[in-house]
């Protein structure tokens, strides 16, 4: 995380002690006594707030220059959905180290929808979510929610409520895309969080299965090839959307079984920028369900 981004993250939250769970119990006990508590809490949080592909950048690395940004948002033929015209939308991705988002800018430059961090674990909410999530629906951008997924610290399941009940929810508006499951590299500790491959796919079921129960939607799943290939055994082609991280000039080897993918996260430079396989119509569809 850059120094300016840490530092809007630091000025913007005042946040209860009771945060401190996640993750944090270990490196609180390390704390000197002459240290801020509310600097503490706040340097806590901005360590366990990650954006989505933050992970994946630090282990596979953004490669991604001018000319494969340009060829990303090509239709890519490999990749074709059956029965859909090749084209592509533009969109983007944020969190709170945004913070309070032009969405003018975004739209002017041809973005047009956008999924926004609400939530990590079971103890964070991004405090710019309301501008994020908000403020892109009145720019007119179809736009979604997504979870910091940290399988070693609550269930599947408790994590998916939380998600729904802080912003994940999804509504039959037209302008609501189903939440998405952030799964990435643990920025904690193991790579897999500790589980093996078939106690990682429990947990994402877990999750996939309360998120519909509670929406009647799937999550979307972002992932990368490389980190589903270490982590996960199971097989979510047939009811969660794609999608997919890599920061090169084609999307490559997609996770086990998705014959195609739904959105492409190609560069985060100078941010997440993402864009959905398929014409205007279909990402209409996948909003509406």
């Amino acid at each position: 995380m850059s120094t300016s981004r840490r530092g809007r993250l630091f000025a913007a939250l005042v946040v209860p002690a009771t945060l401190l769970l996640l993750g944090s119990t270990a490196q609180a006990a390390t704390l000197s006594p002459e240290v801020d508590p509310v600097s503490a809490i706040n340097a806590d949080i901005a360590q366990h707030n990650h954006e989505l592909g933050s992970q994946i950048r630090r282990v596979e690395g953004d490669k991604s220059t001018p000319d494969t940004q340009k060829a990303a948002q090509q239709p890519q033929p490999g990749q074709a959905i059956p029965g859909q015209v090749l084209a592509t939308v533009a969109g983007i991705d944020v969190a709170s180290y945004q913070g309070n988002v032009n969405w003018a800018t975004y739209w002017n430059q041809g973005k047009r929808f956008v999924w926004t961090k609400a939530t990590e674990s079971t103890s964070y909410t991004n405090p710019y979510f309301a501008q994020q999530y908000n403020g892109s629906y009145n720019q007119g951008f179809i736009r979604g929610a997504y979870h910091f997924a940290t399988p070693n610290t609550a269930s599947g399941a408790a994590q998916a409520r939380y998600f729904v009940a802080h912003g994940g929810g999804w509504s039959k508006d037209g302008k609501t895309l189903p939440g998405a499951l952030d799964m990435e590299y643990n920025p904690y500790g193991a790579t897999c969080y500790g589980l093996s491959k078939a106690g990682m796919t429990s947990w994402i079921l877990d999750f996939h299965d309360t998120y519909h129960a509670l929406t009647g939607r799937y999550p979307v799943i972002y992932t990368s090839t490389s980190w589903w290939s270490s982590c996960v055994s199971g097989d979510f082609s047939s009811t969660a959307p794609l999608w997919v991280a890599r920061y090169a000039s084609s999307v490559g080897t997609l996770p086990y079984n998705w014959g195609f993918y739904t959105v492409w996260q190609y560069t985060s430079s100078p941010l997440d920028q993402d864009t959905f396989n398929g014409a205007y119509d279909r990402l209409q569809a996948l909003a509406n369900g």
